[in-house]
């Protein structure tokens, strides 16, 4: 079987299965329902658990969107942390609508991809979480077509694996610094003026104050990239230079977004 074997020739070759917010199963063509917020719905199906199990479930509390994510691997627990810490997407769902089309045998095929992500300009990315060793040949096929479906109706796909190791533990350690909860607006004003020109992690630290107190604030910040590192060299070593970052496209005043909590 190869990848381009299955796949449909236009939007209406497609039906979309999905369960919106407040917990209603709606089906239809995609040509039709592509404009659903799918960032929005809940997921399509549940969250398998079992005795034995090789993969872990759980769900994620994502910033971006306030809410709990739901995942069912490690690894795409990790992808949601990147998806989160991206400054450009807005919004995403876990298991967000299954897509069902008609094979040459006349067998209708079903997928349901990983993730949902809509983008600060509103477009749109569907995302499966699988690396290339897992990927077998009926995969190939279903992921072939999700991306032809995404095509049709103007959305991005891709398929990822595993991110880069270093830079993964780095996100991951931001991550728990995540929540609003963390800022402190004195702390957070104070560090971006420290940070303006450039300078090292632990000594911005000191020189705003109690490192216990001013740390998680300084981690707070670069999640949200009002400051910045190169998280690819090395696990936050305390020489890592922090610097401010470039305010965000419609995001207004970089100092006025580090004196407020994120929302």
């Amino acid at each position: 079987m190869t990848a381009c074997a299955d796949v449909p020739e236009s939007a209406e070759d497609f039906e979309v299965e999905y369960v919106d917010s407040v917990g209603a199963r709606h089906r239809g063509p995609l040509s039709r329902l592509w404009a659903v917020r799918f960032e929005s719905v809940q997921p399509e199906r549940r969250f398998r658990a079992f005795r034995g199990q090789d993969n872990w479930c759980g769900w994620y509390w994502a910033a971006t969107c306030g809410r709990h994510v739901g995942y069912e691997s490690w690894l795409e627990r990790d992808h949601l942390m990147v998806l989160d810490f991206d400054p450009l997407v807005t919004g995403m769902s876990s298991q967000p609508f299954r897509l069902l089309w008609t094979g040459p045998d006349g067998k209708r095929i079903p997928h349901t991809p990983d993730f949902f992500v809509r983008r600060a300009d509103g477009t749109a990315l569907v995302l499966d979480v699988r690396p290339d060793e897992r990927v077998e040949p009926l995969d190939a096929v279903k992921f072939a077509a999700t991306a032809a479906a995404c095509g049709f109706v103007g959305w991005g796909f891709a398929r990822v694996g595993t991110p880069e190791g270093l830079w993964m533990a780095n996100v991951r350690w931001l991550a728990g610094y995540r929540h609003p909860r963390i800022h402190r607006a004195e702390v957070a004003a104070r560090l971006v003026e420290v940070c303006a020109g450039g300078v090292s992690l632990l000594s911005g630290a000191w020189s705003v104050g109690d490192q216990i107190a001013v740390l998680p604030v300084l981690f707070h910040l670069l999640w949200r990239h009002v400051l910045v590192a190169d998280l690819s060299v090395g696990l936050l070593p305390a020489s890592t230079r922090v610097r401010l970052g470039e305010a965000r496209e419609g995001g207004g005043d970089v100092l006025a977004s580090a004196a407020v909590a994120s929302g």
